[in-house]
């Protein structure tokens, strides 16, 4: 079998682009970071964290899912990068 390289195109800043959407949606929504923190059982301070330094903190997919429960949002819509 033959193998080649083939071209992808990743978005680098995707865990930015998360992030920013995370705040987005939980600011739509109407919920504080406290809130939502209690809601999904990690600290308040990692959420802010996560949302202050635009993901360089990291999550996890789980956390997300839990994010996109509580927020009524559809897990894709994390990844829309809207410039």
């Amino acid at each position: 079998m033959t193998t080649f390289k083939r071209e992808f195109i990743f978005n680098e800043n995707i865990g930015k682009v998360i992030a920013s959407n995370v705040r987005k949606y939980r600011k739509k929504a109407g919920i504080t970071q406290e809130q939502l923190a209690v809601d999904i059982a990690i600290s308040p301070d990692y959420l802010r964290r996560y949302e202050s330094q635009l993901g360089k903190e990291g999550i996890s997919l789980m956390t997300l899912y839990k994010i996109s429960i509580v927020l009524d949002v559809p897990m894709n819509k994390f990844f829309e990068d809207k410039k």
